[in-house]
């Protein structure tokens, strides 16, 4: 018999039966794996980098060149991880013209923020 369930056969206390409610999970299974998700995502330097130049444009939605610019990277490696925040719900992609505008999805923009508090 473990200590624990020994003092609480002496003392008169029931024994432990699973998790205490305190150490209950605050996010479900399937709250937790989104959350997983957004992080692998989100978790490359220059997609953060991205983020923050978008977040912080003038109108919340930047064109593929001005990131290009801002960043001094390649244009395909710039698209290629707008791509992937795109797959992955946390940009919505408007093209107008020869142009494509990223912008950040409101509620991802929340979940985002969520993480970071």
């Amino acid at each position: 018999m473990s200590n624990h369930a020994a003092r609480a056969a002496s003392s008169g206390a029931k024994p432990d039966r699973g998790v205490q409610p305190a150490l209950r999970s605050a996010l479900s299974r399937e709250q937790a794996e989104g959350t997983a998700a957004l992080l692998r995502v989100v978790s490359d330097p220059t997609r953060l980098q991205l983020l923050s130049l978008i977040h912080h444009s003038e109108e919340g939605r930047a064109r593929v060149a001005d990131l290009t610019r801002a960043l001094g990277l390649r244009q395909p490696t710039v698209s290629h991880h707008l791509k992937v925040m795109n797959e992955a719900g946390i940009l919505s992609r408007d093209p107008v013209g020869r142009e494509v505008w990223y912008a950040i999805v409101p509620a991802r923009l929340d979940a985002i923020a969520d993480l970071l508090r």
